[in-house]
């Protein structure tokens, strides 16, 4: 079904080193179309097939039931209105299955057709079988002729059948008639040729232009089907933008129909450009110096592309994503399953500024659920990186219990049991969901207004900026929640301790001393996230199989990559932060501040223990962020609201047509899924466009 309806398949983008690496390990898998082969459909059971003929069959002949016109048209396929339909346009679309021409079809003819739908080339046997009126296998061109008169484009536009093409397929007495292989070439030809003859009729005084005007109608009439609406909507912008103004050339004509036909190629183009990446942009030097080597494109064509991509962003350059509001016969995805959908607004542009705050408190909700999730999958090794920054060399003789992490870990299960790996984890959840929600809140709050003020762009340093916006912001819920799971968490060291609890820790602070440690604290957290979130941004775009889609593992080890530098990388200021609000036991260095503690430690311990913990903090954040991230995105595709402002990425899959255009009727079932695609597809293709209504 990849060409149902003249759709390519998508080309593979170049993978960069890393991706390869995981694809080949397995992690990560390139998908065609989710859980659907390549060309062709499944047929239908036999006996599934005849109980939706007979809940649809009304004529019943000696005890056999048989579809009326109406019944199938109409009823089944819904292909035509129920009241005032056109009989003469039921009549053709009924021929397709009625070969006996009996005005009626019988479950044998209505199989038949089933099969001939699950075929690669249906859409071509489909037509054939429309001009095929007498059944015999061939189309004169009476027949032809036939059909196409009846077709709303001849009605707007005659053809002139006394032209050489048509002699040429049917001869020059038009008496030869053409069998299934050649009249699916002549179809094809047929079609292009029309656009030439539309043209030249518009062109009344034979100057090798037409207006704008008659390009808008000859694009709509005749090559609808290269149209997605933001096209349509700017044709005759379009038309203005070329070399000559208010007039369209031949030339540019052509240029603009052959771009629209073949942009799984300027996809191709664009990928080798970029290396596989779809989030660069391009220039139009770039775009031509990649496109040498695909002599089929044109210097025209390419400058037809930056007109159009133009008149949608005005930048100057083309990205991947303009291509899905330029190819025609797109199919989009969605993959998951919804367990809701709502639509807040009509439309972006009815967004309101109370939509924008109830999408705030929906990702905050979101973000409160994922950050407990991640927090919860990895306190464990939280605990052993706190025990681990808080152990002391130099001051306290004794005092070394743990060798590495790993012996610590040990310790904690030998000593303090299994649940002493989730000591002050409650406190942690109680702060993590307020925290984390925030800081992807803010992230995305900050991402949204500085995309709108770069026309639709982020650029690298506009993500590092709304990552900062994000870490800062986290700093009044991360601290006190810091400093209570510290105190908590190095409490189990000393068993013949007062037992120690979260309300406890906090009465002994005060609310001011549930900030101490807060100028570590932000020096650790607003780093973190401007490495973090753009690097979780390419890294996701980089990971998304060749239909743009990003599977739950994708998003997983993206999460967990990215979060490997930027735990790593702030490593000294979490060490800083650790030492200032634990609390010092007898003979320990105590410090007054930041620079204080900085400088004691260094004095006292060298430069290496500013990396105390940095494994086990890597080991804890990368996997934290991780779930925390695949949790946020998957909650935002299951409980899907749409306020009308930006959408994740990754969550709609750039489909073939057979898979993307399947019928939802239970009873579509085999090649009845395709049905109604394939006559869609038959009329605007083709132009075979009939009238649904009498008049």
């Amino acid at each position: 079904m990849a060409n149902l309806l003249g759709v390519t398949p998508m080309p593979e983008p170049k993978m960069g080193p890393l991706r390869s690496l995981l694809a080949a390990s397995g992690l990560l898998k390139t998908a065609t179309c989710q859980g659907m082969a390549p060309g062709y459909i499944k047929r239908a059971d036999t006996q599934k097939l005849q109980t939706v003929f007979e809940k649809y069959a009304s004529l019943e002949i000696e005890g056999v039931k048989f579809m009326t016109k109406e019944d199938f048209v109409i009823k089944y396929l819904e292909l035509l209105p129920v009241a005032n339909f056109n009989k003469e346009s039921l009549h053709l679309l009924c021929g397709v299955l009625d070969q006996s021409k009996e005005g009626r079809i019988s479950f044998a003819e209505f199989q038949a057709f089933e099969g001939n739908l699950c075929a690669p080339d249906a859409l071509y046997k489909t037509a054939f079988q429309l001009f095929d009126t007498d059944g015999n296998g061939t189309v004169s061109f009476d027949e032809f002729l036939g059909i196409l008169s009846k077709t709303t484009l001849h009605q707007k536009i005659p053809f002139n059948y006394e032209c050489d093409f048509i002699k040429l397929y049917f001869g020059k007495d038009k008496d030869r008639k053409i069998t299934y292989s050649e009249f699916s070439q002549f179809l094809h030809d047929f079609h292009e040729e029309y656009a030439s003859v539309a043209f030249k009729a518009m062109d009344k005084e034979g100057s090798g232009f037409i207006s704008s005007a008659d390009f808008e109608e000859i694009m709509s009439s005749v090559k609808s089907h290269l149209l997605t609406p933001s096209i349509q909507a700017n044709l005759r912008a379009a038309a203005q933008g070329g070399p000559n103004g208010q007039s369209v050339s031949y030339a540019y004509f052509i240029a603009f129909i052959s771009l629209l036909s073949n942009m799984e190629l300027i996809k191709k183009v664009y990928l080798n450009a970029t290396n596989g990446s779809r989030t660069v942009e391009i220039t139009k030097e770039e775009f031509l110096y990649s496109a040498q080597m695909m002599s089929q494109i044109t210097p025209l064509e390419i400058d037809v592309l930056f007109v159009l991509c133009d008149l949608l962003h005005q930048t100057g350059k083309v990205m991947y994503s303009d291509f899905q509001e330029i190819a025609p016969e797109q199919y989009m995805k969605q993959v998951t399953r919804r367990i809701t959908e709502i639509k807040a607004v009509a439309n972006p542009e009815e967004r309101s500024n109370f939509m924008a705050v109830l999408e705030s408190l929906y990702r905050f909700s979101l973000g409160a659920v994922a950050g407990a999730c991640g927090a919860t999958a990895v306190y464990p090794i939280d605990l052993v990186k706190t025990r681990m920054q808080n152990q002391r060399t130099g001051s306290y003789i004794g005092e070394l219990m743990y060798r590495n992490s790993f012996d610590c870990f040990k310790k904690v299960v030998r000593h303090e049991g299994f649940t002493g790996l989730y000591r002050g984890l409650v406190p942690q959840l109680l702060g993590v969901a307020p925290e984390k929600a925030i800081k992807l809140t803010m992230n995305d709050l900050a991402r949204d207004k500085l995309r709108h003020l770069n026309d639709g762009n982020l650029p690298v340093w506009a993500e590092m900026i709304a990552g900062g916006c994000g870490g800062a912001s986290q700093v009044m819920f991360t601290n006190p929640l810091e400093i209570v799971k510290i105190r908590l968490q190095v409490a189990g060291e000393i068993t013949s301790g007062a037992r120690v609890s979260a309300w406890g820790v906090v009465k002994e602070l005060g609310f001011f001393g549930l900030y101490k440690g807060s100028r570590a604290c932000f020096m650790r957290d607003v780093p973190f996230s401007m490495i973090y979130f753009p690097s979780y941004a390419h890294l996701k775009a980089e990971f998304a199989d060749e239909n743009g889609y990003n599977s739950p593992l994708s998003l997983l080890t993206a999460g967990a990559i990215a979060g490997m530098p930027a735990a790593s990388l702030v490593t000294p200021a979490d060490v800083i932060k650790t030492r200032l609000q634990v609390v010092a036991r007898a003979g320990q260095t105590t410090y007054t501040g930041t620079l204080d503690a900085a400088r004691k430690i260094y004095a006292e311990e060298g430069f290496m223990a500013f990396w105390k913990g940095a494994v086990a903090r890597m080991c804890r954040s990368s996997p934290q962020f991780g779930v925390t991230l695949v949790t946020y995105e998957l909650l935002q595709r299951y409980f899907f609201i749409d306020f009308g402002g930006s959408k994740p990425t990754g969550q709609m899959s750039e489909a073939t047509a057979g898979a993307a255009i399947k019928s939802d009727n239970p009873d579509h079932v085999g090649g009845y899924q395709v049905a109604r695609p394939i006559f869609t597809g038959v009329e605007s293709k083709f132009g075979l466009l009939l009238p649904k209504f009498s008049h």
